[in-house]
C-alpha cells in the first residue's frame, strides 16, 4: 500500500507534489534524516583532492542541517558545516586544537548554507512536503525552483528533472565563495546520480558539486551516501 501524503498547510504546485511522490515522500513522525558519506573534496584546482568521511543530519520540518567531516592526514582535520535557527556556522579545526578557518557569521555565510540546504532536498524528500518555509515555482516541464528565507537572507536553487522525473542537477547563480578575505557570488552546480530505492524513498547515492569561475567549471566535491536513515529528535 502506498504511504499517504501528509496534510499540507499550504498549496503546492502539482508538479512539486508529483516529484515528492516519485521520491517516496509520505507521512510519518520523523523530523530529520541522518546519513553518512565518503568522498573527496578540494578548495580549488591548485589543491589536491582530500578524502573525507562525514555524518550529516537534514531537517524535514524547518530549514537546517549539520555536516561533520573528518579529512586531512589520518582524518586529523575536522570540518563542521551547520545551519540552525540562529544562523550559519563553519569551522575547520586541526588536531582538535588549531583553528584553520572560521568565517564570520554574516549574510554571505548564511546564504551559502541556505543554498546548500535547498540543493540537498533530494536527500530529504519528505521536506518537500513538510517544510512550510519552502516556496516552490514551476519554471518549465523539467525545471522547478525552490526558495526560502532564513535569518533575513533569501536564496533559491533550480532543480532540473531527468527523463525519469527525478532531480539530476541543481543550480544557484549566486552562492558566495570565499576568495581570500572576500566572499564573491559565483554560479554553483550540483549533480545527483545513482538513485536507489531505500527505506521507502528514492535517494541519490552519488553527487558532485562544482563552481563556475570565469566560465569554467571547477569540481570541488564528490561524495557517496554510505548509510541513510530517518529519525526523530528525543
Amino acid at each position: 500500500m502506498r504511504e499517504a501524503l501528509p496534510a499540507l498547510d499550504r498549496p503546492l504546485p502539482p508538479e512539486v507534489v508529483a516529484l515528492a511522490r516519485r521520491c517516496g515522500a509520505g507521512s510519518g513522525n520523523q523530523d530529520h534524516i541522518v546519513l553518512t558519506q565518503t568522498g573527496s573534496m578540494r578548495a580549488d584546482a591548485a589543491h589536491r583532492w582530500a578524502p573525507f568521511r562525514a555524518w550529516q543530519t537534514i531537517s524535514l520540518n524547518r530549514v537546517g542541517f549539520s555536516w561533520r567531516a573528518a579529512t586531512g592526514p589520518l582524518g586529523c582535520v575536522a570540518v563542521t558545516d551547520r545551519l540552525d535557527p540562529t544562523g550559519a556556522r563553519l569551522t575547520v579545526i586541526a588536531l582538535g586544537l588549531i583553528m584553520l578557518a572560521r568565517p564570520a557569521v554574516d549574510d554571505a555565510l548564511t546564504k551559502g548554507e541556505l543554498l546548500r540546504y535547498l540543493a540537498e532536498l533530494p536527500l530529504a524528500p519528505d521536506a518537500i512536503l513538510r517544510n512550510a518555509a519552502l516556496d516552490w515555482e514551476v519554471l518549465s516541464a523539467t525545471v522547478l525552483r525552490v526558495a526560502a528565507t532564513h535569518c533575513g537572507v533569501r536564496a533559491h536553487v533550480d532543480f532540473t528533472l531527468g527523463p525519469d522525473g527525478l532531480v539530476v542537477s541543481t543550480f544557484a547563480p549566486d552562492r558566495p565563495r570565499l576568495e581570500g578575505a572576500v566572499a564573491i557570488e559565483r554560479p554553483w552546480i550540483g549533480r545527483f546520480s545513482d538513485y536507489r530505492a531505500h527505506r521507502g524513498r528514492r535517494i541519490p547515492f552519488g553527487a558532485e558539486v562544482a563552481w563556475v569561475i570565469d566560465g569554467a567549471q571547477l569540481t570541488c566535491w564528490r561524495g557517496a551516501v554510505a548509510t541513510w536513515e530517518q529519525g526523530r529528535a528525543p
